[in-house]
């Protein structure tokens, strides 16, 4: 049975004109355990003096002001979004927002397995409003999402998580943008992983990527660590297992071959390597069902 179409509502909120419509949509079991999925999307268009004030809305928000400016009062702070930011809010917990003038926007409550973990992550970084690169992008996605309902096309539910992954995609982007300018060492890391990941079967030593970045070897592996979590000597290692991990499943070249294009010294030390990160042999891996990585 296929998930049931979304059908146009009329507003019937204070303040929003009677031509905003919304569409209503229920996903189904499959839908909540795999993507995002759509609760509620619309346009609205909105008179002066609306507000909207909520304790709890089962779903995150994501609100593309189109036009004019809204203020968003959140955690006894007020924020204004002008045209072509985006609004992200955790619905599940207390939320206001409007404006004494005229505005628009296009809307989207959602949710999703990692909805949350995306939320936080956007947030921590460029808070709950949002300059993106390209409002243009996420207006597309958003109005693709619409344009389904509308059209009463048939609604996939892997085609509206692409979408909505696409907006969120597009603020982690902006969320990028944002560290960048406040890390002057994010361009040089980033040069670095790149080179590691073109040229970890190569030595590689901490003095030279050190060096690669313009920075000390010490203060490379502090800055390094807090940027990916590891040290450059971990991060070098989890890549060359990686590379092996995958000769490992998908040809039946010898251990001892995989070591040396993976970057291993030897096969003894790739083995012992292998095995302190994994908790089995590279012998075992390969021997392991396939369909359990």
């Amino acid at each position: 049975m296929s998930p049931a179409k979304g059908f146009a509502m009329r507003s019937y909120e204070a303040n929003v004109e009677s031509r905003s419509d919304y569409y209503v949509y229920t996903a189904s079991t499959s839908a909540k355990k795999l993507f995002f999925y759509p609760l509620h999307i619309g346009y609205f268009y909105y008179e002066p003096n609306y507000h909207l004030k909520r304790d709890s809305f089962d779903s995150f928000l994501i609100l593309l002001v189109t036009k004019g400016s809204c203020e968003i009062h959140l955690n006894n702070t007020t924020s204004a979004a002008h045209k072509g930011d985006v609004v992200l809010l955790d619905c599940y917990s207390p939320h206001e927002y409007g404006s004494p003038d005229t505005w628009e926007a296009s809307w989207l409550h959602f949710d999703g397995p990692l909805a949350r973990e995306y939320y936080e992550h956007i947030v921590q970084a460029s808070g709950n409003i949002i300059i993106p690169r390209s409002p243009q992008t996420v207006g597309h996605s958003l109005n693709k999402i619409c344009g389904t309902f509308r059209s009463g096309a048939p609604l996939r539910e892997a085609s509206l998580s692409k979408y909505i992954l696409n907006i969120l995609t597009e603020l982690l982007l902006a969320e990028n943008k944002i560290k960048t300018a406040a890390s002057p060492h994010a361009a040089a890391l980033e040069n670095t992983i790149a080179y590691i990941n073109e040229h970890f079967a190569e030595p590689l030593s901490l003095k030279d990527l050190a060096a690669g970045a313009s920075l000390s070897p010490f203060y490379f592996t502090r800055v390094f660590a807090r940027e990916t979590g590891m040290t450059p000597h971990q991060y070098l290692i989890a890549t060359r297992l990686n590379s092996a991990k995958f000769l490992l499943k998908s040809t039946d070249i010898s251990i001892k071959e995989i070591a040396f294009n993976s970057g291993f010294t030897s096969e003894s030390s790739f083995c012992s390597t292998f095995k302190k990160w994994e908790y089995i042999t590279p012998s075992e891996y390969r021997s392991l069902d396939s369909m359990m990585y």
